[in-house]
């Protein structure tokens, strides 16, 4: 029994480095080997980790990835412009306004379409929202691996309050789906300002309740401090962005970087730690949460009255009120459902910063109602692949922080 809780004991950064170096001189015949996954609780998707383990130290880690591989990516060769926005909301399907986004943004620029300021501003409430919410699901299942099942309560029923305002406005919960190419296919709903008000004055107290339940609790911290280290030097190899780079000290974001949708008006802070550790990012998520509020309060403070889709006849469909009065928008609007748009010929790559980094696509047209080619830049991508340089030297049930701590989509890894 004494040896049992020995091998169980958390282990201090002194000790994980002990362990990284017996790894060097361990016998052979004492490794095993484990498959985590791909059908397992703590894998966020059908991810598969085959360990090497010395007792309960991993040795090596290999992520194997392709178990939900759905060929999106070559599916949206066969499809119209319009009807790639059905498949790309299910890559990451916790952050959907993020990938419409990404792809509508695409299609814009290769158009020079201009979308009226009022959707833009209501594009970016609806992206901020989702962050919130994706941030929140991450923390509530983060949680319960560790057995915290009330921190998952808290989480998710703040995240409901999201779910609601995007069923109210759209008919959908978790993929509003209203992004089309030069704007938004509907207008906010009249109780949707009213609404958001009250979920942005309640979320504070709630914040505050996961802030007191986590952020100082003893098992939380021993449990994430020194876990998983991601510094910048593995950043930079493989290409992590988001919380991970921003929790190894760079303060780098799409939103700063490179702005999109008014981004450069609105007044926000990167959230940045040091330690690079499973801790390091909880603090960057939780911060997070607290500027994307800020960015909501900003956000309503700037909606006007306007359009909330473009008027330019090659990518907009006439007002439903014409389609009665004018044979000449039937004519239209028929073109444009069975034919779609055709963007020039050309490529182009556009980026977003989605809850869980850079998210980009990569477009190819050669003229035609359907994309030639379309390449996404997931986040989650690069992020599994730094586990495999990140847990050797770690116990086994410190693998499972890990992946959470990362917090990836694995049909954003497969497409």
């Amino acid at each position: 029994m004494a040896l049992c809780r020995k091998s169980l004991h958390r282990s201090s950064p002194m000790s994980r480095q002990k362990n990284k170096l017996h790894l060097m001189t361990g016998d052979p015949n004492d490794i095993m080997e484990l498959n985590l996954g791909p059908q397992h609780p703590s894998t966020h998707g059908v991810l598969r980790l085959k360990l090497r383990l010395e007792g309960e130290v991993v040795v090596s880690a290999e992520p194997v990835i392709g178990y939900l591989h759905t060929g999106v990516e070559k599916e949206c060769e066969t499809r119209t412009y319009y009807q790639v926005f059905t498949l790309i909301d299910r890559l990451d399907y916790l952050s959907g306004p993020a990938e419409e986004q990404a792809f509508a943004a695409t299609v814009e620029t290769l158009m020079k379409v201009e979308v009226p300021e009022r959707a833009q501003t209501i594009r970016l409430i609806l992206l901020e929202l989702s962050r919130i919410a994706s941030h929140l699901l991450w923390a509530g299942t983060s949680a319960l691996e560790l057995n915290m099942s009330s921190v998952f309560m808290y989480c998710m029923a703040e995240r409901e309050k999201i779910l609601d305002l995007f069923e109210e406005m759209s008919g959908a919960r978790m993929f509003p789906s209203i992004w089309r190419i030069g704007g938004l296919s509907r207008d906010l709903n009249p109780e949707f300002e009213a609404n958001i008000k009250q979920f942005l004055k309640a979320f504070p107290d709630t914040w505050k309740d996961l802030d007191n339940l986590l952020t100082n609790n003893y098992v939380w911290c021993t449990r994430l401090k020194g876990i998983a280290v991601i510094d910048q030097e593995m950043c930079k190899q493989y290409m992590c962005t988001g919380p991970l780079i921003r929790a190894a000290g760079v303060s780098y974001d799409i939103r700063k970087a490179y702005p999109y949708l008014g981004y450069e008006n609105y007044q926000f802070d990167v959230p940045v730690q040091k330690e690079g550790d499973c801790y390091a990012r909880y603090l960057v998520r939780m911060e997070e949460m607290n500027q994307s509020i800020s960015l909501i309060y900003q956000g309503l403070a700037k909606l006007k009255p306007g359009p909330v889709l473009t008027s330019n006849r090659k990518v907009a469909l006439p007002p439903r009120i014409d389609l009665v009065r004018s044979m000449e928008a039937v004519i239209h609007h028929f073109k444009l459902v069975s034919e779609g748009i055709h963007p020039p010929a050309g490529d182009l790559y556009c980026a977003v910063e989605s809850a869980r980094g850079e998210l980009g696509y990569h477009l190819t047209s050669d003229g035609t109602n359907r994309p030639y080619r379309l390449r996404v830049r997931s986040p989650s991508f690069p992020h599994i692949q730094v586990l495999k340089k990140a847990l050797p030297g770690h116990l086994l049930s410190d693998v499972v922080v890990a992946i959470a701590s990362v917090d990836p989509i694995l049909g954003d890894v497969d497409r």
